[in-house]
């Protein structure tokens, strides 16, 4: 990491949170807690909520959580050293980067330099050269006109071998780590663009870090041959093509407003979508659409659109697309082009046609049922049992039983066969082929889910820190709530706690304490208050631990007069608590939980 623990920790504590999302968001206090409209989601009774002290907020709608450092990462959509940055120099505090930190970034620094002054010279090439003007009537042709041009930026490469590396005054270390070159067999500098029309790739933040290249129709190599239609940069120390879209530099304000975002196939596709007044498209980078481009998407909006041809479209990896969905909580559409039609021919013919679109774009399951049901034979028995196959086929692979049962009932109607026979059939192979996941409770927050004596525990646990004593690990049944006491037992602040848990996967418990930080507990608990949450924690988990020991005495792995005497030696030390005698009882309990914990199998 560039930036120092300890600078990370002074610049969380030297920022008020409230103050902070308060620029943004009106919160207004209720008891210990700041609470207020959720901006991640559209609501109209307030369920974000904001813990000052621990500097924490959560919305128990959308389930989004952080602290300041997040709040400036998801809502300026800057990378989190970025964020820390900002936020030092927000609260005056000098971050103290080490000297290979230092290094690093300032070598990094010089990269990005060299790209935009990259970006700048091929730009002018284009608005101004004479060996650029076939580009400006090609782009004229295709209804780009200047101002678009200058909108994103475009360039033009002109067909030499090393016009950018010698007026730039590249050396080869920066061509190489930008990607804007290399050294050839000769030992010479070379351009990585050549004749090649330019399209900048920028960062979120509008950061220039790759070039997509486009060769001129009817070019052709030396050997008669025709160079690949498009070129782009290689990954680099600045740019991974599997994390980056381009155009959200430009369209992330829209797709925040909209709620939606516009996946396409190319450069020219995305640009057509700003000049039918949709500015919120995207497109890959010379790569397939995949897991990191999904998690960058779900930061900026929860309905996706592919707006590729209809045979690229039904060509998606649909078990991906699936997985992603659920694991990311987005809805994914497909945008029904004409056939044989990209986007920026229609937008160029008809940009109405275009916004219809997407707004027409159906469910990604429906698309890909309505390709087979569009190519099937309906006159025949035979070809509609063939269709049928096939439709069972595309149902099976999506995980959600009652989603599948939904479009069992549409396919069966549409190609008159037996609904019961079609929907076991569907059963049959998705049992085969997908775990099936039930899609209910998704959005319920993971406190509603989990024991309450457990629940009750954290939550004095975690605004109450002088009463964890009272508590032991072995106390608590459930591996969620184990997992996140036992974090709490290390002392750290609340978002280094909840970091370290994301980090080694335990994403429930993080979401666990994410939730209960931004209760309101209310005033310090009593010591009889403590004592009776212990109890109900005790009487929990002695209760799990005699059911585990009575089936161990049914199945011979523990003699009887052992069993007998451990059950009710518990018993009676449950009817103790809460009397003169608990707190002795509490100790006995806590020993024998603490020895059973112990002797289990990892």
């Amino acid at each position: 990491m560039a930036i120092s623990d300890s600078d990370i920790a002074a610049v969380r504590a030297a920022t008020d949170i409230v103050a902070l999302i308060t620029e943004q968001v009106a919160l207004k206090k209720t008891g210990r807690r700041w609470t207020g409209l959720c901006p991640f989601h559209g609501e109209k009774t307030p369920s974000f909520s904001v813990n000052a002290e621990e500097g924490r907020y959560y919305c128990f709608g959308c389930r989004v959580a952080g602290d300041q450092i997040t709040w400036v990462r998801e809502t300026m959509h800057l990378d989190f050293v970025d964020a820390v940055r900002l936020l030092a120099e927000r609260c005056g505090i000098e971050l103290h980067e080490d000297a290979n930190a230092s290094r690093e970034r300032k070598e990094r620094q010089r990269l990005l330099d060299a790209m935009e002054r990259a970006v700048d010279w091929y730009h002018r090439r284009l608005l101004e050269s004479p060996d650029a003007r076939a580009a400006r009537d090609y782009l004229r042709s295709r209804g780009i006109s200047g101002e678009i041009a200058r909108q994103f930026r475009l360039g033009w490469a002109p067909d030499q071998w090393d016009a950018l590396a010698n007026a730039l005054h590249l050396d080869e270390a920066v061509l190489g780590g930008t990607g804007l070159g290399f050294v050839n067999q000769r030992g010479r500098k070379q351009d990585a663009m050549r004749a090649r029309l330019i399209f900048p790739i920028f960062d979120p933040s509008g950061k220039a870090i790759a070039m997509g290249g486009r060769i001129m129709p009817g070019a052709t190599r030396a050997d008669g041959t025709p160079p690949a239609k498009y070129k782009n940069s290689p990954e680099t120390p600045i740019y991974s093509k599997r994390r980056t879209l381009y155009a959200l530099n430009w369209a992330k304000d829209d797709i925040i407003r909209s709620g939606e975002i516009i996946v396409c196939e190319g450069y020219t596709d995305v640009i057509a979508f700003f000049g039918a007044g949709m500015p919120r498209a995207v497109a890959t980078c010379g790569t397939a659409l995949g897991e990191e481009h999904f998690r960058t998407m779900r930061n900026f909006a929860k309905r996706i659109v592919l707006a590729y041809d209809a045979d690229q479209a039904g060509q998606s990896a649909a078990a991906s697309v699936y997985q992603w969905e659920r694991q990311h909580e987005v809805d994914v559409a497909v945008a029904r082009m004409p056939e044989g039609t990209d986007p920026a021919e229609l937008a160029q013919r008809d940009p109405a046609a275009l916004r219809q679109c997407v707004a027409d774009a159906v469910p990604f399951l429906q698309f890909r049922l309505e390709r087979v049901l569009e190519s099937a034979d309906f006159g025949t028995p035979e070809g509609r049992a063939r269709a049928g196959e096939r439709a069972i086929t595309v149902l099976a692979e999506h995980p959600s039983d009652l989603v599948r049962d939904q479009y069992v009932m549409q396919v069966a109607d549409r190609l008159r066969l037996d609904v019961a026979t079609l929907r076991a059939r569907v059963g049959d192979v998705a049992r085969g082929e997908v775990r099936v996941t039930p899609i209910v409770a998704v959005n319920r927050p993971v406190t509603d889910r989990l024991p309450r004596p457990g629940l009750e525990a954290l939550r004095l646990c975690v605004h109450f820190p002088d009463v964890r004593q009272r508590f032991d690990a072995s106390y608590f049944v459930h591996d969620v709530q184990r997992d996140a006491f036992i974090a709490l037992t290390t002392g750290e602040s609340m978002s280094t706690i909840i970091e370290r848990l994301d980090h080694q996967g335990l994403e429930e418990a993080a979401r666990v304490l994410s939730e209960v930080v931004v209760d309101d507990p209310g005033s310090h608990p009593s010591d009889s208050a403590v004592a009776a949450v212990v109890a109900q924690l005790l009487r929990h988990a002695a209760d799990v631990a005699l059911h585990e020991l009575e089936r161990d005495l049914r199945d011979g792995s523990v003699a009887p007069d052992v069993a007998v005497a451990v059950i009710r030696d518990v018993k009676v030390r449950l009817a103790l608590l809460g009397t003169d005698q608990g707190e002795s009882a509490e100790a006995s309990l806590r020993e024998w939980l603490v020895g059973r914990m112990a002797s289990q199998p990892t």
